[in-house]
């Protein structure tokens, strides 16, 4: 039996000569995942003799990180904003730059707002809200079954910190929505389809392709959503939703024809413009 230290050595190699990024702190993670550990460990316990389950379960996640299947489909989890998420193939990995989205819509959501939230993958962007904002009416919506899935089971695992009411329903866009909302939150795909192939392998080949292809020019869901914020966004109502970097003045010019005003590109911690919001005209 190997001892904590020289597991991790090992693992950093193995995923090092997979040119795994950063794989340092990829082979810590596993290890502790394993040995339900935590950072300190490697430097406290850094002698402690794993078990032999121990030493043959790190040793096949190694190897399927370096087959480049996400650290988070391996741990079955990824925070955001400060919470704990279920994720797995079936859902977008929840990334940091989303927590742009987040943020913004915690500036522009009320108490007690009735929220729309499409394409809502694991829940992540309408969950995280509702942990922060009280009395919030959500509805989560999305084209997978099986996404929809994962959100519902992490609204349960949430509640006990929500003060406030989530549903979720399986709906190609608006096709089974009813009834008109404060705010509406998107994160849609939004690559071209042409540029799928050009993507990180755990990106291109691990993410669902549902929640990445934005079709010919990326902008498929958007043209979408914000036709059809004329019947579900309440006059004055606030929409607000991901972009792709290159993809502000696009999505700026189908809401100015679909007479939105207010309308702000808020960027990410790179610079880059991450983030669109817009208001309703009356």
């Amino acid at each position: 039996m190997v001892n904590y230290r020289k597991a991790y050595e090992w693992g950093k190699i193995r995923l090092e000569v997979a040119d795994v990024p950063e794989e340092a702190l990829n082979a810590r993670l596993l290890l502790e995942h394993v040995c339900n550990t935590c950072h300190n460990d490697l430097y406290v316990n850094s002698e402690r003799r794993l078990t032999e389950d121990e030493e043959r379960e790190y040793e096949n996640l190694i190897r399927l990180r370096a087959q480049r299947v996400p650290l988070q489909h391996l741990t079955g989890h990824q925070e955001f904003m400060g919470l704990d998420f279920i994720v797995n193939r079936d859902v977008l990995i929840p990334r940091q730059d989303t927590e742009i989205l987040v943020e913004e819509a915690l500036i522009a959501v009320s108490d007690s707002d009735r929220v729309l939230d499409l394409c809502t993958g694991s829940g992540c962007v309408l969950l995280s809200l509702m942990c922060f904002k009280n009395n919030i009416i959500g509805v989560g919506s999305d084209i997978s079954e099986a996404a929809l899935k994962v959100a519902k089971e992490n609204y349960e695992r949430l509640s006990v910190r929500i003060n406030g009411k989530a549903s979720f329903i399986k709906s190609d866009v608006y096709e089974n929505i009813t009834g008109v909302y404060d705010v509406i939150l998107a994160n849609p795909p939004y690559i071209k389809s042409s540029d799928i192939e050009q993507l990180m392998p755990e990106v291109r080949d691990h993410d669902p392709i549902l929640a990445l292809d934005g079709g010919e020019d990326g902008l498929d869901i958007y043209r979408r959503i914000i036709d059809g914020c004329d019947t579900h966004l309440e006059n004055e109502g606030k929409l607000i939703m991901e972009i792709g970097f290159d993809q502000a003045q696009d999505v700026m010019d189908i809401l100015e024809e679909n007479y939105f005003d207010d309308i702000r590109i808020i960027k990410d911690l790179a610079g880059l413009d991450r983030v669109v919001y817009a208001r309703k005209e009356r």
